[in-house]
């Protein structure tokens, strides 16, 4: 396996952005020409990124048979729209490198959890825009470069309305708590920036979960987004466990906090229904 860090800087990054790579090795005695890479974005309220929503889930993907890869992309006091134009940016390097590192450059995937979630979903919602173009400085011709072939969102911040969680966007945009409605009618970002509402039909498919028990990020963010997406046209798979906290990761022993959370049994079976999701659309030839 080729385990390597690149530095991903756009204008605005913190020093420590970066982008680390888990390519597993071409072999000519191996009937595997070319794979699909996961693209991770850990969670963390845009404050942070959390080390329990990254490698951990990598390795999984590891053995699935596709190459991954972590962003630690900047948080506060970074701001909108600095972590969007780096996950554009390593989409990017990905598919300058698609060739070396045997990649499918049809089916790289983003994965975003929480925060993380509405960074994934952003780039798949808005990959057209023409300022991420014009930061990335890519031509009317090479914006598909930077569309996900489909995002897996585990429990994601996507509204910006009555369910949203505050505390992303405060991060995300750099206000005061309790200040984004007097913000918002002066700028009118934070609507913008409320992913169900800016759903088309160029938006990528979509692999979703969350819990109705969710009491951090409410199951709203993600019923709003799966209902934008079928008006729209646009396939998505939904899961919605019944039981389970915020932040639950891969809801098992690996992802488990220092204080004996994120352990809920019945939602580890969301990796495996990715799993399944992935091998139809993605090695089976179902790309639409």
């Amino acid at each position: 396996m080729r385990n390597e860090t690149f530095s991903i800087q756009t204008e605005g990054s913190l020093p420590e952005t970066r982008l680390i790579t888990y390519i597993q090795e071409h072999y000519e005695e191996v009937n595997v020409d070319q794979r699909p890479l996961v693209l991770i974005c850990p969670g963390g309220a845009y404050a942070y990124t959390s080390a329990r929503e990254g490698e951990a889930l990598a390795m999984q993907f590891l053995a699935m048979g596709y190459h991954a890869a972590v962003l630690k992309y900047s948080c506060a006091p970074a701001r909108y729209p600095v972590a969007l134009t780096e996950l554009g940016a390593a989409m990017k390097l990905i598919h300058e490198h698609a060739k070396e590192w045997y990649v499918d450059p049809k089916a790289v995937v983003v994965l975003g959890c929480s925060a993380g979630g509405h960074l994934a979903a952003s780039l798949g919602v808005l990959w057209k825009e023409e300022f991420l173009a014009k930061a990335l400085g890519l031509g009317e011709q090479e914006r598909e470069l930077i569309r996900p072939a489909g995002m897996i969102l585990c429990y994601p911040v996507i509204t910006s309305g009555i369910f949203a969680h505050r505390g992303s966007f405060e991060n995300l945009l750099g206000q005061e708590e309790g200040s984004l409605e007097r913000w918002e009618e002066e700028s009118g970002l934070l609507r913008q920036l409320s992913l169900e509402e800016r759903v088309t039909g160029d938006t990528s498919p979509a692999f979703i979960w969350h819990t109705y028990t969710d009491g951090a990020v409410p199951v709203e963010n993600s019923l709003m987004f799966v209902g934008a997406l079928r008006r729209a046209g646009v396939s998505v798979e939904f899961h919605m466990y019944p039981e389970g906290g915020h932040g639950l990761g891969l809801a098992n022993r690996l992802t488990e906090c220092r204080d004996g959370g994120a352990i809920q049994e019945e939602c580890t079976s969301w990796i495996s229904l990715v799993h399944t999701w992935m091998e139809k659309r993605y090695v089976g030839g179902d790309t639409k």
